[in-house]
């Protein structure tokens, strides 16, 4: 047995162990992404896994290292923390993906736009529907009156023009509504707790309905006759009436409560404090005279938000929407009801107010020619469709199928495992650091019934590769090329479904980035 420290605790280990596994034994959690197990070769290539041996002063790769008598490792400190920073920043600069597409990273709400998309391609308008309302309160109106920065973004605006994102979030919201029970989403378990919201325009309308998903009870104060706010002064040749009321109706049918015609004072603010356990200000443009008389500290165009988790200066009072500043975009309105919406439920819970943490993401330059042939594998090469009945009517169920089609997918198809994206995320890197000169071009290797291969995402960890030697692969993958210009690639022009037939699964599981995915992704 070995006696060795890690964090300055004295631990013992069996010869042999690596310093990764032995720190793992006393819950020191190291980073990794090119370590499998300790029966695979172990030879570090990322240099994430990083830690200090504090005799000698230097950084060893944990994942390698065996332990040795007496050894004293440090696996937290600043110098430790940088070294994996740099590590990540260096992997990286030699890294060509989106982890989200274009198109969700411009869309304010963050709707995942790719996955809408190829659910409605593949005909489940239900589970398009239900994948749109975890992020946009009102999908039918803003299918009307969004202005698309999505689709400014998108990715096919380079081959000819970008995919109807608008119409299509619109028809499957439309197709729900026309049925006898539209979809609403199920709640979290009862809290006990009731917010007030004033204001009930795309701000207030979409701040109700994520704070009745999370559990809570809501009423939503209006001074007007009628709940929409400033979406009310829209023409009907660009919204009709009949859209409006009814996706408001299935807010209220979710349970919120409306009090309309209800002008709040100073004297009822005070009295709605009170009887509420948070209150969201969401009125849009509001009188100086009324924010004064609430208590709260003005900025120079509206009501004072603290940090970006919609705070004000009264506790468990928020704030969002053009109350904040005046938005000209309702979908920025709606998104921000969402995250103060968020911020609301953390305090609820006792946490605390939080903002809408987004993840690193990954992100490149234009597509080049040879690219665009690549990407345009996963499409089709028709141009964008515009609805037969016209745009105020909207996509017909063929129509919605072939242009939700055109879609480039041009997300990363593992988003949420990537360790890459993981750990840059949580060491705060920055993938432009040490980017120089040109860029590799991405390529998709799609000839295969279940997986994708883009080696430009690859880290060169070799995985995949003892994987495939260890379970008597005949072809599997292979480096190809020396030094710099090392590849992971497959082997004789072999196509992807002859190189890995046996042990494609487990390769997709193990491989630490994107780069080898399941074609149905995560």
């Amino acid at each position: 047995m070995i006696e060795i420290k890690i964090n300055n605790k004295p631990i013992t280990v069996k010869e042999g162990t690596t310093v990764l596994k032995a720190a793992e034994s006393v819950g020191v959690e190291i980073p990794a992404m090119c370590y499998l197990s300790d029966e695979f070769t172990n030879h570090p290539s990322c240099m994430v896994c990083v830690v200090k041996d504090v005799s000698s002063g230097t950084l060893i790769p944990s994942c390698a290292m065996p332990v040795k008598q007496g050894m004293d490792i440090i696996c937290d400190d600043k110098e430790v923390i940088e070294a994996r920073k740099e590590a990540l920043q260096l992997l990286l600069s030699d890294h060509v993906g989106d982890c989200e597409a274009p198109c969700r990273i411009s869309c304010p709400a963050n709707m995942d736009i790719p996955k809408m998309n190829r659910l409605i391609a593949n005909n489940q308008f239900d589970e398009a529907l239900k994948l749109v309302k975890e992020d946009i309160a009102l999908p039918l109106i803003l299918g009307y009156i969004c202005p698309a920065p999505c689709e400014g973004a998108c990715r096919r605006k380079q081959i000819d023009n970008p995919v109807s994102i608008c119409l299509l979030k619109r028809f499957v919201a439309d197709v729900d509504l026309q049925k006898e029970e539209a979809y609403l989403p199920e709640k979290k378990i009862k809290s006990n707790k009731k917010v007030a919201i004033i204001g009930s325009g795309p701000a207030g309308l979409a701040c109700a309905f994520h704070i009745l998903k999370d559990g809570h009870d809501c009423v939503v104060y209006d001074k007007n006759e009628k709940p929409g706010g400033t979406l009310l002064e829209v023409p009907e040749n660009e919204l009709p009436k009949e859209a409006l009321e009814n996706e408001i109706s299935l807010i209220e049918k979710y349970g919120a409560k409306f009090e309309l015609n209800n002008l709040i004072t100073a004297e009822s603010f005070n009295k709605i404090q009170k009887q509420f356990d948070a209150i969201v200000i969401a009125t849009g443009s509001i009188e100086e005279s009324d924010i004064k008389g609430f208590g709260l500290e003005l900025s120079d165009k509206g009501i004072k938000a603290i940090d970006s988790n919609y705070v004000t200066s009264t506790d468990g009072v928020f704030v969002c929407g053009s109350a904040i500043r005046k938005h000209k975009l309702a979908i920025r309105a709606l998104a921000q009801g969402k995250e103060a919406a968020y911020s609301v439920n953390s305090f609820l819970k006792g946490e605390g107010p939080k903002e809408t943490k987004k993840l690193f993401n990954s992100r490149f330059s234009k597509l080049t020619d040879n690219e665009i042939v690549e990407y345009q594998k996963e499409s089709i090469l028709a141009n964008r469709l515009e609805p037969k009945e016209g745009k105020l009517k909207g996509f017909l169920n063929d129509e919605a199928l072939v242009e939700a089609k055109r879609c480039l997918r041009c997300d990363c198809r593992k988003p949420n495992s990537c360790k890459l994206r993981i750990y840059a995320d949580e060491y705060g890197a920055n993938q432009k650091k040490y980017s120089f000169g040109t860029r590799k071009e991405i390529k998709k290797y799609l000839h295969h019934n279940n997986v994708v291969f883009e080696p430009e995402k690859c880290i060169k960890c070799g995985l995949c590769i003892e994987i495939a030697s260890n379970e008597k692969e005949l072809t599997g993958l292979t480096y190809i090329g020396r030094g710099f210009n090392v590849k992971v690639d497959i082997p004789f022009n072999k196509q992807l479904s002859e190189a890995l037939t046996i042990v494609a699964e487990k390769c997709v599981k193990e491989c630490p980035t994107g780069a080898l995915s399941f074609k149905e992704g995560e």
